[in-house]
């Protein structure tokens, strides 16, 4: 990289810098992670509620059916309740409302990379749970963890839900369960969802539905770019497209062009050409089967608890505790 290459990069903002790398890159691709802008949001609480998105549906019946048998394998009534990116909050209040039903005394922190997020749930837990003890934490969750650690004497229970962990191939999944693991102590707790291999028609239609929401939250991403780096994408001349590999679990979705065309983007002053047909690569959402991802707490420093499955065994929220 030339010299002034490397200054103009100094000055970029961490999303400019990130969409440089990603579409310089063969093959392109944009983090998943920046679809979440205010619009974003408001399309993935959509996303949440769509029939076909099963893993909400399946983590609510989890919640609901076996809100007791969580609460007694958490075997404490005096922790810090923590949760990795809470989003709306739709799925842990039901948790939330039993624990204090319960007697137990917590204090909920969510943390979240989404100020919006944070602000909205803050709001609806003083409407409904005006009871609840809440102190949103916006930020990169290890920074937040790190800052927590040593903060109290109580034990920490996290919550990982809604298959976020998905979002991660299977060596950054490791990596990522073994940094939380670090900032925690012995005995602390880390509920976890994970989306279950299953039939393959399932899976994509929760990818790709038939009224849009998941094109519409996917191309968001581009106009994003349009607002904020000053980009001129076309979001015509692109396209969300879905695929599912039953062998590894994957599922990865990509934003395609529909024609052979230059795009140039103001903040990073340089055009990037895609070819007709050519993918950028946004999301990976993998599922896993209770083998692996057994075998995954293991190896990333925690022993399994217990396992809470829904009735359809779509999906299970695994417990599990730091060595």
């Amino acid at each position: 990289m030339a010299i002034t290459e490397q200054v103009q990069s100094q000055t970029l903002t961490a999303f400019a810098q990130d969409v440089l790398q990603g579409l310089s890159g063969a093959p392109k691709k944009l983090s998943s992670k920046y679809f979440y802008d205010e619009q974003g949001d408001k399309l993935f609480q959509q996303i949440m509620r769509m029939p076909e998105y099963y893993l909400t549906d399946c983590e609510l019946e989890i919640f609901k059916n076996q809100k007791e048998r969580i609460l007694q394998a958490i075997g404490q009534n005096h922790f810090q309740l923590l949760e990795l990116g809470a989003g709306d909050g739709m799925k842990t209040k039901v948790l939330l409302r039993h624990f204090l039903e319960q007697g137990a005394d917590f204090q909920y922190q969510p943390i979240d990379i989404s100020p919006n997020v944070l602000l909205e749930l803050e709001e609806s837990l003083r409407a409904e749970l005006p009871q609840l003890n809440v102190k949103s934490l916006p930020g990169d969750y290890f920074k937040v963890l790190h800052e927590l650690r040593g903060d109290s004497g109580q034990p920490k229970v996290v919550l990982f839900l809604g298959a976020n962990i998905g979002n991660y191939v299977l060596e950054q999944a490791r990596n990522f369960l073994r940094a939380v693991a670090q900032e925690l102590n012995p005995g602390d707790l880390l509920l976890t969802g994970f989306d279950l291999k299953k039939d393959p028609e399932v899976v994509l239609r929760a990818y790709n539905d038939p009224a849009g929401i998941t094109a519409a939250f996917n191309l968001n991403l581009l106009r994003r770019l349009n607002r904020e780096l000053g980009a001129n994408f076309e979001l015509q001349d692109f396209k969300h497209w879905e695929t599912y590999n039953p062998v590894s679990g994957e599922t990865r979705s990509y934003i395609v062009s529909r024609k052979d065309q230059h795009v140039f983007i103001k903040a990073l002053n340089r055009s990037f050409h895609f070819e007709a047909w050519e993918a950028i690569n946004v999301e990976l959402s993998k599922k896993y089967s209770v083998p692996e991802l057994e075998t995954l707490a293991g190896q990333a420093g925690f022993s399994i608890q217990q396992h809470f499955f829904d009735k359809n065994n779509y999906f299970v929220d695994s417990l599990w505790r730091v060595e």
